[in-house]
């Protein structure tokens, strides 16, 4: 059993995969910090000063002043600045990928057609092989 699960695991697919996956996770705070850092402040600027990531909705009846003192006071709270935040991330993620797999596309190359290996017969229309000299339904010469 272990030497199967050591032939599964060293399959380049899996190998492939894992790979992928580690990328894709350290791609993924690179993009968080981007969304967060660099594209939302600017934003929260344009519509009056908002930092996103301190949005919330206060569910208790007592007034806090932020996120950070409704957290410490254990105070429960709807968090959609950051809900926000995370579908910028994800909407940035999502539209590199596209990107990326659309490149990806353009640059694979389709795999070139063979010589035909069937023609039409000019009598019947019906296909038969490219080295007929005649025509297996009507007989005819080609």
């Amino acid at each position: 059993m272990l030497k199967e699960f050591k032939e599964f695991a060293m399959k380049g697919n899996v190998l492939d995969m894992a790979i992928g996956v580690i990328i894709g996770g350290a791609f993924g705070k690179i993009v968080s910090s981007l969304v967060s850092d660099v594209l939302m402040p600017p934003i929260g600027l344009l519509m009056g000063k908002v930092d996103f990531s301190s949005l919330f909705l206060n569910l208790s009846g007592s007034p806090q002043p932020s996120l950070a003192a409704a957290k410490a006071a254990g105070v429960p709270t709807v968090n959609y600045g950051v809900f926000l935040q995370t579908v910028f991330d994800f909407l940035i993620i999502a539209f590199v990928i596209f990107l990326l797999v659309k490149q990806i596309n353009r640059l694979k190359k389709d795999p070139q057609p063979g010589p035909p290996t069937t023609k039409d017969c000019p009598q019947c229309l019906s296909t038969i092989p490219i080295r007929a000299t005649r025509c297996a339904h009507c007989t005819s010469a080609v």
